[in-house]
């Protein structure tokens, strides 16, 4: 069964408000058996026009345990705060299939 992972280029506009968020996403996170594979640093464009500020790289079981931590309760609290804090885009992503043999 492929990983999921949640991929995310985010811009904080409001850095006060967004370290409110920072404690609240990392408990939902290892509530739902994610683990961060990169979180932050300078990320360099090597193709195409995007210049994200800040790269998050979320790691799950399934792409099913990916969605549902996204989607529960325990993280609506701090989505709702990232949403006020910052811009973004994050996409769910399923890991390819280990090879036969």
């Amino acid at each position: 069964m492929p990983k999921g992972y949640i991929f995310a280029e985010i811009e904080v506009t409001d850095p006060e408000t967004y370290e409110r968020y920072r404690p609240l996403a990392a408990a939902a996170i290892a509530a739902h058996g994610g683990r961060y594979l990169v979180r932050g640093g300078e990320p360099r464009v090597l193709e195409g026009d995007r210049s994200p500020k800040r790269v998050v790289v979320l790691e799950f079981d399934s792409p099913e345990q990916a969605e549902a931590f996204y989607r529960s309760a325990q993280y609506q609290e701090a989505l709702a705060i990232r949403q006020r804090s910052s811009e973004g885009h994050l996409y769910l992503l399923a890991g390819a299939d280990a090879p036969a043999g």
